[in-house]
């Protein structure tokens, strides 16, 4: 037998200590603040630009203060001063005449569009296009238009007079309450398009089976209208009442261009934020008194959109 031995140079080597494992890096996240440093920037803005303004309103509600001089503490004079004002109480019952006279047309009149252009006939995408068109432009620019048509000299009278149907100009824009419903219909003229759309949305949603066994029951149009359409718009028809009520109640653009700026004779078509404006401008503004009226705006503005969420509340319930 014949033995074999290995050579120092062929003799493997062997490592006197094992390897050592690198240990993967930890990083560790601090997962409750994560979500707080992603909405850092819109809480800040939030806080800059709403939180801080608003802090600051109700701060100089009770002060006297005017642009470039700082105002000392009193009390509640603003406010004693606002229920005394009859040019307070003059914008209040505009805001109010502006609610009642908006939201109804607002509710109805966008549903009634949505019934009728969601049918396939022919020129219906250029119909709806036409009737959208409003809300694209601005406030100043409809406003504008419509001071031109019903100016005194303007469109609607110029015709109604080669008609021979008045013998004077009918003064849209230089009475009291002609220039607030003047208003009233720009208003609703540039929101119908805008909810008809939401309606035209919430009526693909509706099935189609409801109509069909509505009509196999031998309910026309107008049954089926109140009895399957009107049920299913219920709940989107409260929505866009709450919506267009605390818009109306805080109408200016429409008002301040039609009136071109002075809010109608002697201001009595005024609302409440034109009312704001006029105390709070210029160098002689009464800074305190124009924030005792934005408070008290608020407050109602708050009071309307409870009333209308009970209200919305009640009759889903």
């Amino acid at each position: 037998m014949s033995t074999t031995t290995l050579s120092a140079q062929e003799t493997p080597r062997t490592s006197s200590a094992p390897a050592r494992r690198t240990k993967p890096v930890r990083v560790r996240t601090h997962a409750p603040l994560t979500p707080w440093l992603l909405m850092a920037p819109a809480l800040l803005s939030a806080i800059v630009f709403v939180l801080f303004p608003f802090l600051n309103t109700v701060v100089l509600s009770f002060t006297d203060a005017r642009p470039l001089v700082g105002g000392s503490f009193n009390g509640l004079q603003n406010y004693r001063d606002l229920l005394a004002d009859p040019m307070f109480w003059i914008a209040l019952r505009n805001c109010l005449i502006y609610v009642v006279g908006a939201v109804p047309p607002l509710v109805i009149l966008p549903l009634l569009l949505a019934m009728l252009v969601r049918k396939s006939v022919p020129g219906i995408g250029a119909i709806r296009t036409a009737i959208y068109t409003p809300v694209i432009a601005s406030v100043v620019v409809t406003g504008l238009i419509w001071t031109w048509i019903l100016d005194s000299r303007g469109l609607v009278n110029s015709m109604a007079q080669w008609l021979g149907v008045i013998s004077a100009p009918i003064p849209f824009l230089t009475d009291e309450f002609l220039l607030l419903f003047s208003s009233i219909l720009v208003t609703v003229w540039q929101g119908l398009g805008y909810y008809m759309v939401v309606y035209l949305a919430v009526l693909a949603n509706v099935p189609r089976s409801l109509h069909e066994a509505a009509m196999m029951d031998g309910a026309g149009p107008v049954r089926r209208f109140f009895t399957v359409t009107l049920p299913a718009m219920r709940s989107t028809m409260l929505l866009i009442g709450v919506i267009s009520s605390l818009a109306a109640f805080r109408v200016f653009s429409e008002i301040f261009v039609l009136s071109g700026g002075t809010g109608g004779p002697g201001g009595r078509s005024s609302s409440l934020v034109m009312l704001i404006r006029e105390a709070g401008t210029g160098l002689s503004g009464r800074l305190g008194y124009s924030s005792a009226v934005s408070i008290v705006l608020f407050l109602l503005t708050l009071a309307l959109m409870v009333v209308n969420l009970r209200l919305t509340y009640r009759k889903e319930s």
